[in-house]
């Protein structure tokens, strides 16, 4: 989804072929174009847009529509981050609480 919110520039309508898309996945993906659909048919039905097939001088093309799910995946991407980020934060917390109270009832009790 990140690829193709990069290529929609903040625009809600936009023609891109599989080559661009498939050109901004890391190297390390074994993506070609049929697993590339597969992905993209999901997150169409993820509701995060719109998906037409189309040809444009004989390429395949996709015309994508972006949705409001879409169009604030930047923004939720962010939220995510955040909340991963403070869940490892609060268990790390946690893990040294705990380690601290071992320590201190074994010297209590030794």
């Amino acid at each position: 989804m990140g690829a193709v919110f990069s290529l929609s520039q903040g625009k809600q309508r936009f023609l891109v072929s599989p080559y661009e898309i498939l050109a901004l996945l890391p190297a390390k993906s074994k993506f070609d174009e049929e697993t590339l659909e597969r992905v993209l048919r999901s997150l169409e039905l993820d509701g995060y847009f719109e998906l037409v097939f189309s040809d444009r001088k004989g390429e395949k093309t996709y015309c994508i529509l972006m949705r409001e799910e879409g169009l604030a995946f930047k923004r939720s991407d962010i939220r995510r981050k955040r909340t991963l980020a403070l869940r490892l934060l609060y268990a790390a917390v946690c893990g040294l609480l705990s380690a601290a109270i071992g320590l201190l009832l074994k010297l209590l009790l030794a």
